[in-house]
């Protein structure tokens, strides 16, 4: 290996780019740069470390061993690079670019005005995008920031991933309005025998978020029907004879009314999630604020 004093900031930089990207092509891209000066660069690291570094593949390129070595070490560069200098301070009504979320359609009804509304007044130059939520991708979505941030349940978010309590949340029971059902008040064995309409935005599945909850009560559920939204879960219940395990905050409705029960399933938590790589990103620090604005005392 030869000597430091060889390598430059720049060759670190294009070295950090390939360990990320893992193409050419994109660490160019990444860097504005052309992918022959990259090439160029990636020609002097190895004359630097005397290896060839990343070897070609169908997908772009594989790191050899030694990169791989290198790839904590070239972090730890930059992380003590940054500390030396000021952060600068983040001004929201500067902020240019896109920001993208992926939500149920219930956190689009209860959480996003909120967080909407404050990001049109303080950052109108900052663009949305609301995705529909999708928990089998969510966290390749995120880890490769296709994804800026999800709206969803603990139930749903990655263990990998870095989350805040927004708030908590009850279910409440409903059925049509002029159901007979409202006539009495019901025990779960009762609301357990009653056919039963569950949401299920992100797998077409009859398993409902109450399950558990039915079975520490020693009973099964007669789930009927799943639908893939909140928002259309009272229209199905008002026409047909099921009821519906809702949250709160979708309530009231004119086409469905309340079930008077004994006990009802446990609360749960509405959170943001994001991955740990933009922990310290401004623009996601400052979004984190707005909805520990919008939901104050929630935590």
């Amino acid at each position: 290996m030869s000597g430091i004093g060889n390598i430059d900031l720049k060759q670190l930089r294009v070295l950090r780019a390939l360990l990320k990207e893992r193409s050419l092509t994109r660490a160019a891209s990444q860097m504005g740069m052309t992918q022959q000066a990259v090439s160029a660069q990636l020609n002097k690291l190895r004359e630097v470390f005397q290896d060839r570094l990343f070897l070609r593949s169908r997908q772009g390129v594989v790191p050899t061993p030694l990169a791989q070595e290198l790839e904590p070490r070239v972090k730890a560069v930059f992380d003590s690079i940054e500390q030396l200098i000021p952060p600068e301070r983040f001004d929201p009504a500067s902020v240019q670019g896109t920001y993208v979320i992926s939500a149920t359609d219930y956190a689009v009804e209860v959480v996003l005005p909120e967080l909407v509304a404050r990001v049109r007044q303080q950052a109108p130059g900052l663009k949305l995008i609301v995705r529909q939520f999708e928990s089998d991708r969510l966290h390749a979505m995120l880890a490769s920031g296709e994804l800026d941030l999800a709206l969803t349940f603990p139930a749903f978010a990655p263990e990998s991933c870095q989350s805040k309590l927004l708030f908590s949340e009850y279910h409440i029971c409903v059925a049509g309005n002029d159901s007979p059902l409202h006539e009495r008040k019901l025990t779960i064995g009762d609301v357990a025998e009653l056919p039963q309409l569950i949401v299920s935005p992100t797998r077409a599945n009859l398993i409902g978020s109450a399950d558990s909850w039915f079975a520490s009560k020693g009973y099964g559920r007669n789930i009927v029907m799943s639908v893939p939204s909140f928002s259309a879960a009272p229209t199905c219940v008002a026409s047909s004879d099921c009821v519906a395990f809702l949250p709160s905050r979708i309530l009231p409705h004119p086409l469905v009314t309340p079930i008077d029960l004994e006990e009802s399933p446990p609360c749960f938590d509405v959170i943001a999630a994001w991955h740990p790589r933009t922990d310290q990103d401004p623009l996601q620090q400052w979004v984190l604020s707005l909805l520990q604005e919008a939901f104050p005392g929630q935590a």
